[in-house]
């Protein structure tokens, strides 16, 4: 069975930090690119962050450059995204998903997490 599981999210000022994990499970990691989305109320879905093992290159959303931060431990299968200087406008679902090569294009998505929730506010 194919499983995206995200963890991490929570409450946090802002200027503060997270880190969000995201582990995979039930596909070959190697194969495929994992990214980052987020959804705040009342918004659509909006990619953050991309990596890939086959990609020497990172990705990320211009609102969250130099702030955010995406690796990856192929070794357990698991993605990170370190969140410094949090805003309250990252508030939002996090979630995490899989793709063949990092894309903003939702509909190109195989699998895709629950989500976790982040919220920054005083």
């Amino acid at each position: 069975e194919v499983q995206l599981v995200e963890s991490g999210g929570g409450l946090v000022q802002p200027g503060g930090s997270l880190r969000l994990s995201c582990v995979a499970s039930g596909f070959s990691f190697d194969d495929y690119a994992i990214a980052w989305f987020r959804q705040a109320p009342g918004k659509e879905r909006e990619g953050v962050s991309c990596i890939s093992d086959n990609d020497p290159s990172s990705y990320y959303a211009n609102s969250v450059k130099g702030r955010f931060t995406i690796s990856s431990d192929s070794a357990k299968n698991m993605v990170y995204l370190q969140m410094n200087s949090l805003k309250p406008e990252d508030t939002a679902v996090y979630y995490c998903a899989a793709v063949f090569r990092c894309s903003w294009y939702q509909t190109r998505y195989d699998y895709w997490g629950q989500g976790t929730q982040v919220t920054v506010s005083s």
